[in-house]
């Protein structure tokens, strides 16, 4: 009992002129249904017609269109009998011997398929039910996801825990449509009349389900991705890097519910549309962009731009407050040598600059301070490891 290849591609004349039942998929069904059935039409444009066909019997002869991206599953009291995965035209027989259960042709399913049908498979002869269903193998889209409230996860970069909020979508795809129907949609939508099932219905409390599982593995997927060092370790890259989240999303949720082994389901793309961090993670986020702003040549122009705004500030005021600030900048230069020629190492290391002098104030804030000791590292004062302990403790890093 199986199926046996009429044509591939367009429809011949022949298969539509001669038939006795003649299945196509329902018509009008939305891009986001994950199952739908297969109707017998009384006409095949026009040409031939039958009107002897039995309700939910597959008749020898029977003539079945398979579209691209689709599958199409013959069950039989509930066992799944036959699987097309090639796009055209086949001929259901359940006597030939030339008939097969399955054709998953020698695309990238066929291997898995192969697997999943000899695990499941079903052989017997025709009985009193025999029903046909397409499943959709094309990328389903506008799955959302959202965040009530802040989730939050570990992050290596910043070494502490963060917060957000957040919200998107995801499109997934049906792998392995045998895994699917047997192990995750309901027995009500693979029966006789049964309803499209659809992850975009509401009333769908298996698509429901799903929601409910990526939303539970969305603190796994972030730590995943600013955890992995080929990505940067950067929380400020995960909208710009959809492809890598959605890997990192599809690792979580494989991992905490078995989509792809269990169900034949996967995360292909994601789009987040917003993330809402927490305060503390914000601030995290500002020292952050305060450092790679005062890094490297990046941070040797901004200081120099900086201190040529302030001596030229100062010239405005008269020459005797620029020429004060390069007194303070030489003697804060003093006190700093002194300071580490004091301390031997750097864990007992406190800087000269933090305690008060006579030219110095010590309401400055960070950013005067660093400005004066970016002036001392240009002109050769302190080395720039000194520069670098210094900053950090200024910024807090």
């Amino acid at each position: 009992m199986g199926f046996i290849k009429a044509f591939s591609g367009a429809l011949g004349g022949t298969f539509a002129d001669q038939w006795k039942d003649y299945y196509k998929p329902l018509p009008g069904v939305s891009a986001t249904a994950g199952v739908f059935p297969a109707v017998a039409v009384g006409e095949n444009n026009g040409r031939g017609s039958n009107t002897k066909g039995s309700a939910n019997i597959i008749t020898n002869g029977s003539k079945i269109i398979v579209p691209e991206g689709t599958a199409l599953v013959t069950i039989e009291n509930g066992q799944i009998t036959g699987l097309i995965a090639e796009a055209g035209g086949f001929e259901f027989s359940s006597n030939d011997p030339n008939s097969k259960s399955i054709f998953s042709g020698d695309g990238i399913l066929a291997s898995t398929l192969s697997t999943s049908w000899e695990r499941f498979k079903f052989g017997g002869q025709p009985s009193n039910e025999q029903l046909a269903f397409y499943v959709n193998l094309k990328e389903i889209p506008n799955n959302k996801f959202g965040t009530a409230s802040e989730i939050y996860w570990d992050d290596a970069y910043f070494g502490t825990q963060v917060g957000a909020i957040t919200r998107g979508t995801y499109t997934l795809k049906i792998v392995d449509p045998i895994l699917f129907l047997k192990n995750f949609v309901p027995t009500s939508y693979l029966i006789a009349d049964a309803p499209v099932f659809d992850f975009a219905d509401m009333n769908n409390e298996a698509g429901t389900q799903l929601f409910n599982e990526v939303v539970g593995s969305l603190s796994a997927a972030f730590a995943k991705y600013t955890n992995d060092p080929s990505n940067g370790n950067r929380i400020s890259k995960i909208q710009s890097d959809q492809m890598g989240f959605a890997k990192s999303l599809a690792g979580a949720v494989e991992e905490a519910y078995g989509w792809k082994t269990n169900r034949g389901l996967e995360i292909v793309q994601t789009a987040i549309l917003a993330i809402e961090y927490d305060e503390n993670t914000k601030n995290l986020l500002k020292d952050v962009q305060k450092a790679d702003a005062l890094a490297g040549a990046r941070g040797n122009s901004f200081m120099q731009q900086a201190a040529a705004r302030g001596l030229e500030a100062a010239g405005e005021n008269g020459g005797g407050a620029g020429m004060a600030f390069m007194g303070m900048g030489m003697n804060a230069a003093s006190n700093v040598t002194g300071g580490f020629a004091q301390q031997p190492t750097p864990s007992s290391y406190q800087p000269a600059f933090n305690q008060p002098t006579n030219n110095q104030n010590s309401n400055e804030s960070p950013t005067e301070k660093l400005l004066e000791m970016k002036k001392l590292l240009d002109a050769g004062a302190i080395t720039p490891e000194d520069y670098e302990k210094i900053k950090n403790q200024l910024l807090g890093l």
